[in-house]
């Protein structure tokens, strides 16, 4: 994965960071560019995150160091942001993408979400591990009493709030791609693929 495209692509398109935990599937080359792909019939120039040049080599805290810092530089120079937030190792998303969310949504930038199961989060966490409304309604944890976050999101609130979730990464790059293009005054671009 490349970490600067602007010199293979106009700078008038938007850019948009592609941020999921695709990083770890075996082809996740393979899903970047079906996601570039999609990026293109919207007019706009999907980047992956950066792997760091990890062929590089140096310590892993070094490439811990360039994964980050070169990630961190693509969000700040990209025009928005569209986030794989399925669930991840258990009932919530990555949370390394949950970070890159949360960092474009404070430097202002547009963030689409997809992979979102259906249903609410209390839904899925109760369906998963053992759960009970207590005298006040509150659904909690049996074992630990901890509360399980209601108010019928269908991820963390701070999450559901701040980007908006579409069903797959088409339907969000969809979302996005008129989003920026509303605020740039030109007209959608975004073909069925």
């Amino acid at each position: 994965m490349t970490a600067d495209l602007a010199a293979d692509h106009p700078q008038t398109l938007p850019r948009v960071y592609l941020a999921g935990p695709d990083v770890f599937l075996p082809d996740c080359a393979a899903r970047f560019d079906s996601l570039r792909a999609l990026c293109s019939a919207c007019g706009l120039i999907g980047v992956p995150p950066s792997d760091g040049d990890f062929e590089a080599g140096g310590s892993d805290d070094e490439r811990a160091a360039r994964i980050y810092e070169g990630n961190i530089a693509l969000i700040r120079a990209a025009d928005g942001v569209i986030a794989n937030l399925s669930n991840f190792r258990g009932q919530e998303p990555d949370s390394g993408t949950v970070f890159e969310v949360g960092f474009a949504i404070a430097l202002g930038k547009p963030v689409v979400a997809y992979g979102v199961p259906d249903g609410s989060y209390a839904e899925r966490v109760a369906a998963a591990i053992p759960c009970s409304r207590d005298a006040a309604g509150i659904t909690r944890e049996r074992a630990s009493g901890l509360m399980v976050e209601g108010l019928g999101q269908r991820l963390n609130l701070m999450l559901a709030r701040s980007a908006d979730i579409e069903p797959s990464a088409e339907a969000a790059l969809r979302r996005l791609a008129a989003r920026l293009q509303s605020s740039s005054s030109s007209p959608s671009t975004c073909s069925s693929t």
